[in-house]
């Protein structure tokens, strides 16, 4: 079955005697001329030889395109092989950011327990109780205080060096009359 008033459905095109009838349009005697024309058409082939037929189907490649190519692809690879070695190595500093704060962290607490322990043991309360048990001490008592009087009540000496030295002896004298 042939379609005459769609070009993309014209089987005929491609017979070379004319089997198919449109039932649905009458046949036009406008249309004769153009079928006969259209076979016509059809003997225009064009052949080509083996050679021809090679080189339409090698694909030829542009040498400089092929290194330029490789060297973008070559580039590519580089920078991506950089980023992931940056990323591995930001990721081990990362890690041993974080061992490094737990180690830290873990210190601290003990530092803060020694200190407690340290401030616990050095306490006034620690030391009497040292005191009294392990050496035998006791607080002083009024029988045991002694007391001192001084009678002349307080002095205070300057010791001067006299030097035998003439000329300290020649400034000192001149010292003296000009006071």
């Amino acid at each position: 079955m042939a379609y005459h008033n769609n070009a993309a459905y014209d089987l005929e095109l491609f017979d070379e005697e004319l089997t198919y009838e449109s039932s649905a349009a009458p046949k036009r005697e406008e249309d004769e001329p153009v079928r006969k024309s259209r076979k016509k058409a059809k003997n225009n082939v064009v052949a080509f030889t083996e050679e021809d037929q090679l080189k339409s189907r090698k694909r030829r490649h542009n040498p400089l395109k092929l290194i330029f190519g490789g060297f973008c692809a070559a580039v590519v690879t580089v920078v991506i092989g950089f980023i992931i070695v940056g990323q591995v190595r930001l990721t081990e500093l990362n890690q041993e950011i974080i061992t490094a704060q737990a180690t830290l962290e873990e210190t601290q607490s003990i530092y803060t327990q020694n200190q407690m322990k340290l401030e616990a043991n050095l306490s006034t309360a620690e030391i009497e109780k040292h005191a009294t048990e392990v050496l035998g001490m006791t607080k002083a008592s009024n029988a045991q205080k002694e007391f001192i009087s001084l009678e002349g009540g307080d002095k205070a000496e300057v010791s001067v060096q006299k030097s035998e030295n003439i000329f300290t002896r020649f400034i000192d004298s001149i010292k003296n009359l000009w006071s």
